[in-house]
């Protein structure tokens, strides 16, 4: 594979640092996980409003100044459109291109089944959104926002998800050296 395309480390955590700069200052620090809780108290306390103020999780989101909805559902969308980009942009470079879109990897461990991978993606995502409410945070509000913040909980976070991520990867791919 040619690295034309490819970025270095350092180019990129400098890009990420300023982009990082920028959000917390003319927004707040980058976050998604939250969004999708805010717009879920926003609706409950409009349809459900003695629920939402029951409910000590809820009660403390979509408050009707919650100004941040807009701004959290725009960066879920530019991640949405970003990613698809850069897949046609890049789908030329991907050193699995000639075998499809799959890695090599997951097809020599589980097969050629799009819909097992299409599933295995949703319901990872689905539990890492889960598990990212029950830690105050998702990946980007804790390992990047929170970290540049030197926040205790965001350290802890980032070494729990990457533990937990590399014993997942050993065990689904035991078969295989990693």
């Amino acid at each position: 594979m040619s690295n034309d395309y490819i970025i270095s480390w350092k180019v990129a955590g400098i890009a990420l640092g300023l982009l990082l700069i920028l959000a917390t200052a003319l927004v707040k620090p980058l976050g998604v996980s939250t969004q999708f809780v805010v717009t879920d108290a926003i609706v409950t306390h409009q349809v459900a409003p003695g629920f939402a103020e029951s409910n000590e999780y809820l009660a403390k989101y979509g408050e009707k100044t919650d100004w941040s909805v807009g701004y959290g559902w725009m960066l879920v969308f530019g991640m949405l459109v970003g990613g698809g980009i850069t897949a046609m942009l890049f789908r030329q470079k991907q050193p699995e291109q000639d075998k499809g879109s799959m890695p090599k990897m997951w097809r020599d461990q589980f097969g050629n089944s799009t819909f097992k991978r299409n599933s295995a993606a949703f319901f990872g995502g689905m539990l890492l959104l889960f598990g990212a409410r029950l830690a105050g945070g998702c990946t980007s509000g804790h390992m990047i926002s929170g970290i540049s913040q030197l926040a205790l909980s965001s350290f802890i976070f980032g070494v729990v998800t990457f533990g937990a991520a590399i014993m997942m990867a050993k065990f689904l791919y035991r078969d295989r050296a990693l």
